[in-house]
């Protein structure tokens, strides 16, 4: 290989690429929901009585959008260079973007199912200069060359690339072995499917039931006991079922549970497929998915805080999941890392350590927040009960619901209110919330920006206040907040953590 081509130039000029030719197969999978934006226009045609323009409407609207697709792809090129990726883009108006290699924060990777069948992949380019507009990305390029380009990026960044970048990404070998630190099997991703129970599923099922009940050629509704009993006297079994009400509730009953276990399975296998977590000189790298396959990185540096989520059931069992807090945003749908899913804390600990955060041991001492946190729960049942008797005072017997559920509320929010805890590790400030699913934080006194001190004509005749750490990149669970605890430990508490973040 010449000189020349080595450094990715020509005596012509620079040796510009383009996307894979696929990418047009992708612009057509795309036409299918983009489609939806037609049908208005094909049902005014409908309604006006213009039937003949229905198909070849639709017949244009395929052409121009084909047409756009080919006329994007022909004027999008990119050049991989030495310490920086250049790409050019836009059909009437010309972007020019150049991204240096060190300005480069992750190279994330992903495949949905049609780019995996062509051997493709899209590449994204995570800047850290906020705002998705200031990203970039290579919608599809062949897999092999897409994983050398992020080989290359992670070598130039490592200060490991001693020699020019080729123009043919797809030559340059691994330069360091990845460590694997948590990976799921078939076994696991079942267990925590079963655990995973969605609500959400029967609600789909039971709507698309009654929306679609007219179009399907039987009449049962899983959800209906009579249905049941409608079938017991199908085949001879009526005065039976009769005298055993009970059964047609177990067989509802049963349904729900088969639905709801299922639509966790079939979640938990599609999102968490093959997961892999490994660790990188300068990231945790996740790659997961069955249908659409994703790799993330996640800099070490970068991460803020970790966030260790369980349920009241998995908790028995020992069964938590991780997330990370970082700058690096995890794409649009979730702003935490979710890197181990399910996972023993024996497996959680090791991943932690990579990121510099310990988890309290079993001996730790906590310090609770005041019970005056369950007042607004109290309050509002408090409303409740208000409401139900002005509505039985008008005749309304639906108030009798809210005299029993409002005690209901104020016991278990007060019970609740014991779960609020704290602990200031030395280093770090661990925060645990919640019963039904417990939560704990925990935080680098170094990740805080700052510490705001919020009392109120509730909390000062008390001597509490309440403690809101401003911390970078985000939570999509929470606030971090330690809330209703003794104003001198409060001050105390701000005062060492900006005190930490100085000495940074």
């Amino acid at each position: 290989m010449s000189d020349a081509a080595a450094t990715g130039t020509t005596e012509a000029g620079p040796d510009w690429q383009r996307l894979h030719p696929a990418t047009l197969a992708l612009a057509v999978v795309k036409l299918g929901p983009r489609s939806l934006n037609f049908l208005p226009a094909v049902a005014a045609l409908g309604f006006t009585g213009n039937w003949i323009w229905i198909v070849p409407a639709v017949g244009v609207f395929l052409l121009i959008s084909l047409a756009a697709a080919w006329f994007q792809w022909l004027r999008f090129r990119f050049l991989v260079g030495d310490d920086e990726v250049v790409i050019e883009s836009g059909v009437l108006s010309r972007q020019h973007r150049t991204i240096p290699f060190d300005r480069i924060q992750d190279v994330s990777i992903e495949q949905g199912l049609v780019s995996r069948a062509l051997g493709i992949a899209k590449v994204g380019f995570e800047t850290g200069a906020g705002g998705k507009e200031n990203d970039a990305s290579l919608d599809a390029i062949a897999l092999g060359s897409a994983q050398a380009l992020r080989t290359t990026i992670r070598a130039h960044r490592s200060g490991e690339a001693a020699a020019p970048v080729a123009a043919d990404v797809s030559e340059v070998a691994p330069v360091v072995e990845d460590r694997l630190l948590f990976a799921m099997t078939p076994r696991q991703l079942l267990i925590a499917g079963l655990f995973n129970f969605s609500l959400a599923a029967l609600a789909v099922v039971g709507a698309g039931m009654q929306f679609f009940d007219g179009l399907l050629p039987f009449d049962f509704n899983v959800f209906n006991p009579m249905d049941w009993i409608d079938i017991a006297e199908d085949y001879g079994l009526d005065q039976w079922l009769l005298a055993h009400r009970w059964i047609a509730g177990v067989g509802a009953a049963l349904s729900l549970l088969l639905i709801g276990f299922a639509s966790g399975i079939a979640t938990m296998f599609l999102a968490n497929w093959d997961f892999r977590l490994t660790r990188e000189p300068r990231a945790l790298r996740r790659t997961r998915g069955l249908t659409t396959r994703t790799d993330v990185a996640v800099p070490v540096k970068r991460v803020q805080a970790a966030i260790l989520v369980t349920g009241w059931l998995r908790q028995r069992f020992g069964w938590h999941e991780l997330r990370l807090q970082s700058l690096a945003s995890d794409g649009e749908k979730e702003r935490d890392h979710q890197v181990v899913p399910f996972g023993k804390l024996g497996e959680i600990d090791p991943v932690l350590a990579e990121v510099a955060i310990l988890r309290p041991d079993a001996g730790q001492s906590w310090q609770h927040s005041h019970r005056i946190v369950a007042l607004g729960p109290i309050v509002g049942a408090l409303c409740a009960t208000i409401g139900g008797g002005v509505a039985l005072w008008l005749g309304n017997d639906v108030g009798w619901l809210a005299l029993v559920a409002a005690p209901l509320i104020a016991l278990i929010a007060f019970w609740a209110a014991r779960f609020h805890r704290w602990a200031d590790l030395g280093e770090q400030v661990a925060i645990r919330r919640g019963a039904w699913k417990p939560k704990m934080t925990l935080l680098p006194h170094a990740s805080v920006q700052s510490v705001d001190l919020k009392s109120d004509f509730i909390l000062r005749p008390l001597g509490l206040a309440t403690l809101v750490f401003g911390v970078p990149g985000g939570s999509s669970l929470a606030t971090h907040e330690i809330p209703a605890i003794p104003l001198a430990a409060a001050l105390d508490l701000r005062t060492r953590i900006l005190a930490a973040r100085t000495r940074r």
